[in-house]
């Protein structure tokens, strides 16, 4: 194969095409399979703030929860898109699998159980999902079933690429900032910057979701970017970038690349994930994104960038100080 080809071919391995009306169903199956893991997080982990003990980290091999603490054991769980498993793990040697494979969400709940039960791990969930609207309990839902193995590891592949880019975006900052995590509630892998400065009340309203959490999560300005597969009013996946609270003239700042607009509906700025697919250095493109609306988001709500911020990390090289 000429090197060019061969370049091009893994560059659409690295950053695969996802149409969203292809993949729906299969999305939205997974979406509500990574709850009832999520909500197994939840149950086990003290409360971290902004909810930070909830999510689920991006891996080799998937999705996974880090090490939980239970009756003197730890479990760890992790969906694998590669062999398209969900491993249960304990710390004392023994597993359990779930098959990743076309079934009901009350199929999939019922079999984590078991497994957790096999396991000798007693563990209650709240079987009601989290921000989604009209949602039904894992148990009673019956209408969620499909599970493509080839969208699923595409999916997988673009969380890979997603999170290296917002890893080497965060490395800029000195100030509090995320770990770049997945929250199944809202199904997306998102970083955090935040000011340092208390925020107004969150107004809350989220579907089936606390107002004290939605609160307790907005508690201080932020500049939050993330990748989301789509749904609602963007029926294709994008990245995203806002600010709570929105400073004055947002909404009207220029950003980068000339494909990123001002969503009026969602109140942030999105850009097309293929537009950064089709990029001849998709890497760049998602960097811009991510600068030059955090730039807009610091500058207009007068943050204090030069206390807050350095330069990008190198690999190797300790930060000038």
């Amino acid at each position: 194969m000429p090197p060019a080809a061969s370049s091009a071919a893994a560059k659409a391995a690295s950053w695969p095409e996802l149409p969203y009306g292809a993949w729906r169903d299969t999305c939205e199956t997974l979406h509500l399979w990574t709850q009832v893991v999520g909500k197994v997080r939840l149950a086990l982990t003290p409360w971290l703030n902004h909810s930070w003990h909830v999510t689920l980290y991006v891996t080799a091999r998937g999705l996974a929860t880090p090490p939980m603490a239970v009756g003197g054991r730890d479990l760890a769980m992790e969906f694998d898109f590669i062999d398209h498993v969900l491993w249960l793990r304990t710390n004392d040697g023994h597993f359990r699998q779930v098959m990743l494979q076309p079934m009901t969400v009350a199929a999939f709940y019922a079999d984590v159980m078991a497994a957790l039960s096999e396991l000798g791990i007693a563990v209650r969930i709240d079987e009601m999902p989290n921000e989604i609207p009209g949602a039904v309990r894992f148990s009673e839902d019956r209408v969620h079933a499909s599970y493509d193995r080839d969208f699923a590891n595409r999916f997988f592949r673009i969380l890979l690429r997603s999170r290296d880019g917002f890893a080497h975006f965060r490395t800029a900052f000195l100030g509090k900032a995320s770990p770049v995590h997945f929250f199944w509630g809202s199904f997306d892998l998102a970083v955090t910057r935040f000011s340092g400065r208390t925020a107004p009340p969150h107004p809350g309203g989220v579907p089936n979701l606390s107002d004290d959490v939605v609160r307790e999560a907005y508690s201080h300005e932020v500049s939050s970017a993330g990748f989301w597969p789509g749904g609602g009013p963007i029926d294709y996946p994008a990245y995203y970038s806002y600010a709570y609270p929105a400073p004055e003239g947002f909404a009207q700042a220029r950003v980068r690349p000339d494909a990123a607009f001002w969503s009026k509906e969602l109140g942030e700025f999105i850009l097309p994930y293929d537009a950064v697919r089709t990029a001849t250095d998709p890497g760049a493109v998602l960097i811009s994104f991510l600068q030059s609306t955090y730039d807009a988001a610091a500058d207009l709500a007068k943050w204090d960038r030069a206390a807050l911020e350095c330069t990008l990390g190198v690999p190797g090289k300790v930060r000038a100080v």
